[in-house]
């Protein structure tokens, strides 16, 4: 079951933690999220996997910045959240999406118990300005069945800002 917006503001502070929280973000069934002022865009026109890849910080100024196709830039909200007992998820809200721009490619999925700010994978289709503290996506919440443990991963939990890919430290597991 998803979470109603009231149900949402019931559990402020209790099981759903934003910060920082504006009453005027909430939505039916929804909290919007807004863009932070710093993008990343990695380096290398090859990423590997098995490596940290280096990248540079865009910031965007309040004039706004224009995004290009086949660009991933890697953003972030400018809310940080933490979650207990419920499944946080996102999703890119539909007046972004219908102008041509992807605000997580593959990852709006979250665990229960992360504690972070959300890195967002931007993509767009057209070259399209955005700007600074736009409500970008929206952070929803699912109940979860059965016991559970925490999401308590090192390597994303309780970032202080945007994230590019750890992924190379999997493989350091094997």
């Amino acid at each position: 079951m998803i979470l109603s917006g009231l149900e949402i503001k019931k559990q402020l502070g209790k099981n759903i933690f934003i910060d920082p929280y504006n009453e005027n973000q909430i939505n039916p069934n929804s909290y919007n999220l807004r863009l932070s002022d710093e993008l990343l865009v990695y380096d290398t026109e090859i990423l590997d996997m098995k490596k940290a890849n280096n990248f540079r910080k865009i910031c965007i100024p309040d004039e706004g910045i224009v995004l290009e196709p086949n660009t991933l830039y890697l953003g972030r909200t400018v809310e940080y959240t933490r979650t207990e007992n419920y499944v946080p998820m996102l999703e890119g809200r539909s007046s972004i999406g219908r102008l041509g721009l992807f605000i997580h490619v593959s990852a709006g999925f979250g665990d229960v118990g992360f504690s972070g700010y959300w890195t967002l994978e931007i993509h767009c289709v057209h070259p399209i300005r955005v700007y600074p503290e736009i409500e970008i996506c929206q952070i929803y919440y699912h109940t979860i069945e059965g016991e559970y443990e925490k999401y308590t991963s090192g390597k994303y939990q309780n970032n202080t800002g945007v994230q590019a890919s750890l992924m190379y430290k999997d493989f350091e597991k094997k």
